[in-house]
């Protein structure tokens, strides 16, 4: 699972370089995820601009993510497509 991190003062932005997070790739993002967010800023942007197609599994390790962040962290999705964006409604 490839991801592309930028750290800027205050925020972490991830951009996902796979088209797809699906039970195959579900807990290969869920690890990558937590090393590059492992010590970083307290808001994390992740986006999803090339991912074109998104399960329950790619579903589940978001929100497992999004828990690992903590209270103390946001999670912001940015860059949906309208499949993914489906997914999350």
């Amino acid at each position: 699972m490839q991801l592309k991190t930028q750290t800027r003062p205050k925020v972490l932005s991830v951009l996902v370089m796979e088209n797809r997070i699906d039970a195959a790739t579900a807990i290969q993002f869920k690890e990558r995820m937590r090393d590059v967010t492992r010590d970083g800023p307290a808001r994390v942007v992740l986006d999803l601009a090339r991912v074109q197609f998104l399960d329950s599994s790619g579903l589940g390790a978001i929100v497992a993510v999004k828990k690992m962040l903590g209270p103390d962290r946001t999670l912001e999705l940015s860059g949906l497509t309208p499949t993914v964006e489906k997914v999350f409604r």
